[in-house]
């Protein structure tokens, strides 16, 4: 790393506090007059640095800016395999990290972007992806011996570590809507995004991209045309260091998931998925292939597909696909099984 990323990881662990430039200077064995330059550097990318005669150069507690030194003081030990890497623009994290794990990236690589041109959503729709109000990142993995029909539990394990990230630093409840969509207050917040590639000789997937944004703050002109009925924020004002904690608190949740099933096999998530989803026992339809069929949604299994009964009383487990739902209507009690 330069010099103004040494300074930021040593900001960042400070933050709030000050530190002279003699100090700084001693730490990263450069001159005062490196530290000084990168200290300009930082401000003209939006850091707020204080400077106080006496008492050096202070991070301000306010600083809500997505950074590589941001987000690892918060990891835990389960992401120490993480190499993270922030941009504040890219056309799509699935679609940069997708290249790079056909170039034989490892395991591992994080893409966090502060804003997408192009963001992919489920379908082949755009995700909408402003600057400074989201999160969006990307996970390379690369599970052993995943087929191609349990990708979906990929999904469901990031939806339920997307809950548990907001229930954490919100304090208020998230839910699910099958099979990929995070909401409050009925609002949805965060959408998942998994793509994989597979391996033609062993059967299985050879990679996963695991996608995810995040609505965090509504954008100052409020929502686009078409999305403001549906989208919400998971923050309703702005917090100290938001964006880098939710980050590195998805990942944090989705690597003890995704290790615990790995490692011993755990099918914990499943039923913290089905007692997060917003859908059991509601009216729903069915959508396949331009077709839309009304069903009741009976319930989610260990493997998190969606059990559900059509007006005929015949039943389907759905392992894929889309539904759409109103919030607005409440469950139906025949849903008990």
């Amino acid at each position: 790393m330069g010099t103004k990323e040494t300074l930021l990881a040593l900001l960042e662990e400070n933050k709030g506090s000050y530190l002279s430039g003699q100090e700084i200077a001693g730490r990263l064995a450069v001159s005062r007059a490196s530290v000084w330059k990168a200290v300009n550097s930082l401000r003209k990318a939006g850091y707020r640095i204080d400077a106080v005669p006496n008492k050096g150069y202070s991070l301000s507690p306010d600083t809500d800016i997505l950074s590589v030194q941001g987000i690892t003081r918060y990891l835990k030990p389960v992401c120490r395999d993480l190499v993270p890497e922030v941009r504040q623009q890219v056309d799509s994290t699935n679609l940069q990290l997708k290249r790079q794990a056909s170039e034989g990236a490892p395991a591992g690589r994080v893409l966090i972007a502060a804003s997408q041109t192009a963001g992919k959503g489920r379908l082949g729709r755009s995700f909408y992806s402003p600057s400074d109000t989201g999160v969006y990142m990307s996970l390379l993995l690369r599970p052993a011996a995943l087929k191609p029909e349990q990708a979906v539990k990929i999904t469901t394990m990031a939806a339920v570590a997307a809950c548990e990230a907001i229930e954490e630093l919100t304090e208020e409840r998230a839910g699910i809507k099958w099979v990929n969509d995070v909401f409050m207050r009925g609002k949805k917040v965060s959408g998942i995004l998994t793509e994989g590639s597979l391996g033609l000789e062993s059967g299985h997937l050879d990679y996963v991209i695991l996608g995810i944004g995040f609505n965090l703050y509504p954008p100052e002109a409020g929502f686009p045309e078409g999305v403001e009925a549906v989208a919400g924020a998971i923050f309703r004002h702005r917090i100290q260091d938001g964006k880098n904690r939710l980050a590195a608190a998805f990942l944090n949740h989705f690597m003890e998931i995704y290790r615990a099933y790995g490692e011993q096999g755990s099918l914990d998530y499943a039923e913290k998925y089905r007692d997060r989803s917003l859908v059991i026992g509601r009216k729903i339809r069915v959508l396949s292939q331009g077709d839309s069929r009304p069903a009741l949604a009976l319930d989610v299994d260990q493997d998190c597909r969606l059990l559900v009964q059509y007006e005929d009383g015949s039943r389907e487990t759905l392992s894929s696909g889309e539904i759409s739902i109103r919030f607005a209507e409440p469950p139906s009690e025949e849903s008990a099984l």
